[in-house]
């Protein structure tokens, strides 16, 4: 499928940028958008020299969420149909084995809160504003709001958020723990970009083992998760990646990974 919508993907020394380019400055999500990012997805998936992904926009606003034209338009067997698979693009963000940033500036709003719910680190700019308000509309988040925000911030203040439809700004935001630091808007994409490209200096194996240690550990036991740890331990140790780290933080040089 050719990819049409405003939406653009571009790898630049190993870092997949996603870039949401709608000239009206909106970048109104629709479900056609949705299924033109799963097909970014999986060309990511398949890249063995990405070691890093940022999803971003160039424009003034991060999206302004569903485009309530669109929203008319759905109806409950559209929505039994096709719910499943969106909310699986949503939620394949964790299943990507390397790292996902999103850098958020602008507008925030609705199922774009729930898309950036599912990434592994958000970045706002001091101008972002956020808010789930699907509830104002007669309905209920429904591509991971209730469930991820929830587990992110906590249930009261997912239940003030999502219930109460309270837009909140990115100070307040980075409080509660909706995202993990705030930075000037004219530095946004460069501190996302620094972010990633200190990531990809990293052994890719331990990058991704930590992401998955962690995301197990916010879904499981203790013992769980410290028997992960020592399968991941066992794998790593002594891999020839492992070693170059080693070898190359000694001698003071850039590593070079092979995966191996």
């Amino acid at each position: 499928m050719e990819i049409t919508s405003h939406i653009e993907y571009n790898v630049a020394d190993s870092v997949g940028i996603i870039t949401f380019n709608d000239p009206k400055g909106y970048n109104f999500i629709t479900w056609k958008l949705i299924e033109e990012i799963g097909l970014i997805q999986d060309q990511i998936s398949t890249d063995n020299e990405l070691r890093a992904v940022i999803l971003q926009s160039d424009g003034k606003h991060f999206s302004a969420g569903i485009n309530f034209a669109d929203l008319k338009l759905l109806d409950s067997t559209m929505v039994m149909r096709g719910l499943p698979a969106n909310q699986r693009i949503f939620s394949r963000w964790q299943e990507l084995n390397v790292p996902v940033i999103a850098a958020v500036n602008g507008l925030c709003f609705g199922i774009a809160t729930e898309l950036i719910l599912g990434c592994d680190i958000r970045i706002a700019s001091d101008d972002a504003q956020f808010s789930i308000q699907e509830v104002r509309f007669g309905l209920s988040p429904d591509h991971g709001g209730t469930t991820r925000l929830t587990h992110l911030v906590g249930t009261g203040q997912a239940k003030r958020m999502i219930m109460n439809c309270e837009q909140i700004n990115s100070a307040e935001a980075k409080t509660i723990g909706l995202v993990e630091t705030v930075v000037a808007n004219n530095d946004l994409h460069d501190y996302a970009m620094k972010m990633a490209r200190n990531m990809c200096n990293f052994p890719p194996a331990g990058l991704c083992f930590a992401k998955k240690g962690i995301n197990l550990a916010a879904e499981s036991s203790v013992a769980s998760g410290l028997f992960f740890e020592q399968a991941q331990a066992t794998y790593c140790c002594g891999t020839d990646d492992q070693k170059e780290a080693i070898n190359a933080y000694i001698e003071k040089r850039k590593p070079v990974y092979k995966k191996k």
